[in-house]
Parts: structure tokens; sequence; C-alpha cells
């Protein structure tokens, strides 16, 4: 059976504050072969860890990432971490390294949907700068991202994500094509979308299969039976418990 990868989602939501550092030193403890995080540009150009294109929900300030600087941003508190700033791509990339793991990296666009101008590029510098570059597995829902990243080389694996409802939409054939038309090599959808026929017909395309919401007994073992090429959980140490 294939070999199916556990990268803690925004470094373990269920357990610890999402996409903080404190998240990142308790998920590269275990022995999950990726850490999978978000990121955003601040209004001078750094990449930060966020998920949300705003603060609100995770932080105790308000309003977009993109309307704060860097030094601004280390105002910010990430709630539940006991006064840490939201980590840069720069802190991530650097525990990553140390750990020997692979990254995750999910590339944002910003609060309308729109890829941020120089996003990819300030992305790469980073990785580059920390020798990861060829060990992340860089990743977006926004097609022209992925093409941008693909045009730039050198990374592990290109993912086009999907949500549940373009998916379903579009179907396998139309998943297949966008992901042939902007250069991505692997498929991410959550979890419950997939059947093993699905898997199937994307690794008879060529394409590599991920998905995440693996968050429960249920859903991890459904992932692992499909034999996927990584899960995405909120909850590692439950998915590497049932991994075996």
């Amino acid at each position: 059976m294939q070999w199916t990868d556990i990268a803690s989602h925004r470094g373990g939501a269920f357990l610890w504050p999402e996409n903080s550092a404190l998240a990142f030193r308790q998920a590269l403890a275990l022995p999950a072969e990726q850490l999978e995080l978000d990121v955003h540009l601040s209004a001078d150009g750094e990449v930060v860890v966020m998920h949300d294109a705003t603060l609100d929900r995770t932080t105790d300030a308000r309003g977009p990432v993109r309307a704060r600087t860097l030094a601004e941003l280390r105002q910010v508190r990430v709630m539940g971490t006991g006064g840490e700033p939201p980590p840069t791509l720069a802190e991530a990339a650097a525990m990553v390294r140390a750990s020997g793991r692979i990254l995750r990296l999910e590339v944002k666009a910003d609060g309308e949907g729109r890829p941020y101008p120089g996003i990819v590029p300030a992305c790469l510098a980073v990785l580059d700068a920390a020798g990861l570059r060829g060990r992340t597995v860089a990743m977006s829902f926004e097609p022209l991202t992925v093409a941008e990243l693909a045009a730039a080389g050198g990374l592990q694996r290109l993912v086009l994500l999907l949500e549940a409802r373009p998916w379903r939409g579009m179907g396998l054939p139309g998943a297949i094509a966008l992901a042939r038309s902007c250069g991505a090599e692997e498929i991410g959808l959550p979890v419950t979308e997939l059947a093993a026929a699905d898997v199937a017909r994307f690794r008879a395309a060529g394409l590599a299969v991920g998905a995440w919401g693996g968050n429960d007994e249920a859903t991890i073992r459904h992932g692992l039976a499909l034999g996927l090429d990584a899960i995405a959980t909120d909850d590692p140490p439950l998915a590497l418990r049932l991994r075996g």
C-alpha cells in the first residue's frame, strides 16, 4: 500500500494555537513527516504565517494582515500562546530545517481572493535562504499561483487545492485538466470528497493525491485506506497512532 505522510495541519490546530510558533514546536517534536502552514504578505512585503487574511479570529488584533508592517505585526499576539506574535515564514522555515522535516506551504490569496503581487518570489527567497526549497511542498487554491511556482521550479512538489464545490462542479476530468494547465503535480481535496476510484484515476493521470480534514478516527482511517500521498490533520498524534 502507498505510504501516507502525516502533515500537522496549521501545526495541529486541535491541540495547539493554529499557525503559531508554539504549535510548530510541539508538532515538530512528533514523528509526523510534514508541517503544514499558511502565509500572507505584510504591508512591507514580509511573508507572515496566518491562515486567514485578517487577524480577527486568532489574535488580539483586528483587520487585514496586509494592512500592517512586520514591525506592527510583532506587537500582535496569537491567542493561547502566552504572548507570541505570528511567526514569519523565515522563523517557521528555520524550525522545519532544524527538524529535518518537510514544509507543506500553502500560499494564500488576499481577503478578496486575489493572489498577492510578489508573494511567490518572496516565499522562494525565504525558502532559499533556509536551504529548504527542495524540501517544500507548495500549495495554493489559485491556479495562477501554482503556475508561478511551477515556472520557478525546484520545489519538492506542487499541489493544486480544490474546495468541495468547485471539485463537484468540474469533476475529475476538469480537475486533471486544471492541474495540468498550471503545472501541479498533486491534487489536494477534502478527504471526505475522495473515493478509491478518484484516487486511481488521478494516479493514472500522473498526479499524486493529498487531502485535508482527516481530523477524527473515521476520516483519518478513510484517508489511510485510500493510500493518499499525504493527509493534513489537526490531530497529528491520532493520525500517527492510526497509521501505526
